[in-house]
């Protein structure tokens, strides 16, 4: 290593010390930081809920009998069930279940009207969306009452159809499962946003931005030494509501640890850019905090979190594509509760480098350009 080089990086050293410090300095704001997490992953896990809205379905019918035709009818007519996919072969069926086309995938044998006109049990495969536990299980709940309502018409003592459910991904349907993994990411956003999102304007505020400025430190310098502290905060937050997770409330891990850490890292980081630019453009504290408020929200109800992005209209999916808790919300998720691999999640990944190759450099832009 050079002089300079070690020089740059003793000076970048001191001011994520300084930092750290002043954050954590204070008792009270010990509290703040830490508390909020390991408190609101308890209640959200205890508490949270889905309801049966919209159900997008898919279906399999080998019969193409006049059985189920009229089942299926019964299902359309709710309002409730729309057919989203008609598939021609069961190896579709991974696809629209991994892609949330469908909530439910219905699979109709062939045998399924001769079996009934024989007078035997005539099952009916229903494939469940187990990420979306809540919702899934009341579907099945009323699908089953679709079907006991068709066998009651066939008359008392005959044979009907036999529901044979699977659940993938979830096999219980644990509503806590579906809430629980995606909170990983999102209450660790809020805090590590509102953190990155104070940390200039509290400098400007106090009068110590301009000193900052004038030091041998470049834009990008102070930028990494500003954004490295809120990124250790945010995987703090995150590991603490992944041990509560994973241990507190039991769920099982299907994927790897290493690569959920790597989406975590990458999510943090897009969410710290998209804070230090708040930052950046803020004057005082109070205006930060503004904007930050006025931000989230927004963000939590175009993450996926609360319901699915693609019953969403077309213009808020669009908009989804500027929101980093979509992306890391699906990594999370898809890794924690359906194993999947790098190549499984890699497209989530480019948003979100998108993201933070536009709102760091912007942030270390706005260092220098922003008037106080």
């Amino acid at each position: 290593m050079t002089t300079d080089l070690i020089a740059t990086l003793a000076q970048i050293a001191a001011l994520i010390r300084k930092e750290i410090l002043v954050l954590l300095k204070d008792p009270a704001s010990r509290v703040v930081l830490f508390a909020p997490a390991l408190i609101q992953a308890v209640l959200f896990g205890y508490g949270a809920t889905y309801d049966l809205t919209h159900v997008p379905y898919a279906v399999l019918d080998q019969s193409r009998g006049q059985a189920a035709t009229e089942l299926l009818a019964r299902l359309d007519g709710t309002g409730v069930f729309h057919r989203a996919v008609t598939l021609t072969s069961s190896s579709q069926i991974a696809e629209v279940i991994d892609d949330s086309e469908a909530l439910v995938v219905l699979t109709i044998p062939f045998d399924f009207d001769q079996r009934l006109n024989a007078g035997q049990l005539a099952p009916l495969q229903v494939i469940l969306d187990g990420r979306n536990s809540s919702t899934a299980a009341s579907a099945a709940g009323y699908i089953g009452s679709i079907v006991a309502s068709y066998n009651a018409a066939r008359g008392v003592g005959a044979p009907g159809i036999d529901i044979e459910r699977r659940a993938w991904f979830n096999p219980n349907l644990e509503s806590r499962w579906n809430i629980m993994s995606a909170l990983i990411g999102a209450l660790s956003m809020l805090q590590t946003l509102l953190i990155s999102a104070l940390s200039v304007a509290r400098e400007r505020e106090q009068g110590t931005f301009d000193q900052l400025l004038v030091t041998p430190l470049t834009p990008m310098q102070i930028l990494i030494g500003k954004a490295i502290p809120a990124i250790l905060i945010g995987l703090l937050q995150s590991t603490i509501i992944f041990l509560v997770v994973r241990f507190w409330f039991q769920i099982p891990m299907s994927g790897s640890v290493a690569l959920l850490y790597l989406g975590l890292l990458t999510f943090t980081i897009a969410s710290v850019g998209l804070g230090l630019s708040i930052s950046a453009l803020s004057l005082t504290m109070q205006q930060a905090m503004l904007y930050a408020f006025l931000l989230i929200m927004p963000l939590m109800l175009l993450s996926g979190l609360i319901s699915s992005v693609k019953n969403m209209p077309d213009i808020l999916q669009i908009a989804t594509y500027l929101n980093p808790l979509r992306f890391g919300t699906s990594i999370v998720r898809r890794v924690y509760l359906e194993g999947a691999g790098l190549a499984d999640v890699a497209l989530d990944f480019v948003p979100l480098l998108a993201i933070a190759s536009i709102t760091l450099p912007l942030a270390a832009w706005l260092f220098r350009h922003r008037l106080s």
